[in-house]
């Protein structure tokens, strides 16, 4: 399976290309991780490191579950994969974690993301608030958000996976 990926057309209206780009970021992760078996996409980057592309993936359902669930809805989600214990849970794999489950839960919060945020105009503040300061967030400021998370671990993705196979690129 080769994920669709098509980057946002240049006339595009601003949310448009805001959901546009959050969606091609979104299909670059998963490509990164397309042909590869459970045991290689567990595969740490570089030991003392745990990163690896299935725990990137589990950390991005944390993330979009933390922005569109707990942040914009201000609903009492609740984490997935982490823990007070463990902070870092979805980066500690064991053999027991599966890419059909990862896969499934990280494409769920994305079509949950996806609802809620068809609720919300970009300016319209969410229902959760910042921990620090009590300001709402803009849906265009998580959109916006979402898109450097997605790129920066893209970055880490494309390194994991040159590593695990030789192959690289976008």
């Amino acid at each position: 399976m080769t994920s669709e990926r098509s980057e946002p057309a240049v006339n595009a209206d601003e949310r448009t290309m805001l959901e546009g780009w959050l969606d091609y970021h979104r299909s670059t992760l998963a490509r990164k991780c397309e042909g590869l078996t459970d045991e290689q996409l567990r595969t740490a980057s570089v030991p003392p490191s745990k990163l690896s592309l299935m725990g990137l993936v589990r950390h991005m359902a944390e993330v979009e579950r933390g922005w569109f669930r707990s942040v914009l809805m201000d609903e009492d989600a609740g984490p997935l994969y982490y823990s007070e214990a463990d902070r870092d849970g979805e980066f500690h794999l064991t053999g027991a974690d599966t890419w059909q489950e990862a896969y499934g839960t990280w494409q769920s919060e994305i079509g949950v993301a996806r609802d809620n945020a068809a609720r919300f105009a970009l300016d319209d503040p969410s229902r959760g608030r910042d921990s620090h300061s009590a300001d709402p967030y803009s849906l265009r400021w998580i959109y916006t958000h979402m898109i450097e998370e997605y790129a920066r671990h893209n970055g880490h993705a494309d390194l994991i996976r040159e590593r695990i196979d030789g192959v690289t690129g976008d």
